[in-house]
């Protein structure tokens, strides 16, 4: 099956509708991350037939869950999943966060050549990152434990303009164990089991605002 269709087909499977020309911005990424990734080592994947369900669908499940507002991806790495949410939703701001300059520089160059216009790279270590506005939303996606998310971003989060900001942490098996040891002032607000296509194994997305 082309990727073409693989792409089509699963984003059907999800229920997400985007036109083709953010379809084939999204094989454009994954190419362009499959050529970067020979040399820097981006991503653990190594199987070009993965990519489409690993990188972008993966990514992309989470979409009917992510606030129309400005996101941070912390822990960014190769790019998932802010630069495929970026061009399904080009009115989101995207901020890619990742202390790895080698990696920070391929996503700079991704944005550039995607001409991704809503995409924001960042060089900086998570705790000593200072934006001149917190976040509507934060993501994850295997960047750390529940507890070390939470506090490791906790001040990049809300504000005046964002009083209902939520952490959104991408794991694979439901994570009970990290969910009870949250802090004491959050609270989860929903789990969902995301279906992604192509993908075996459990993925669920965790769903954490201050109480």
């Amino acid at each position: 099956m082309s990727r073409e269709r693989q792409l089509a087909d699963g984003l059907s499977a999800l229920g997400i509708d985007l036109p083709a020309p953010a379809q084939e911005k999204l094989l454009a990424y994954a190419a362009f991350l499959e050529k970067w990734n020979r040399t820097y080592s981006l991503t653990a994947l190594r199987d070009p037939a993965l990519a489409v369900s690993h990188h972008l669908l993966d990514s992309l499940a989470i979409l009917p869950h992510v606030p129309a507002a400005n996101l941070l991806d912390v822990g960014s790495g190769g790019g998932q999943p802010g630069i495929p949410l970026a061009i399904a939703r080009p009115e989101l701001a995207v901020t890619l966060l990742d202390s790895n300059g080698k990696k920070t520089a391929f996503l700079q160059q991704a944005a550039i050549e995607l001409e991704l216009r809503n995409v924001r790279v960042v060089t900086a270590r998570v705790e000593a990152f200072r934006p001149a506005a917190p976040f509507a939303a934060i993501v994850s996606r295997a960047f750390a434990e529940l507890a070390d998310f939470v506090g490791l971003t906790r001040h990049l989060l809300g504000g005046k303009e964002n009083a209902d900001g939520e952490w959104l942490a991408m794991k694979g098996l439901r994570p009970d164990a990290e969910m009870n040891k949250l802090p004491a002032d959050v609270a989860v607000a929903a789990v969902h089991r995301l279906d992604v296509p192509g993908v075996d194994g459990e993925r669920h997305l965790v769903v954490i605002r201050e109480r």
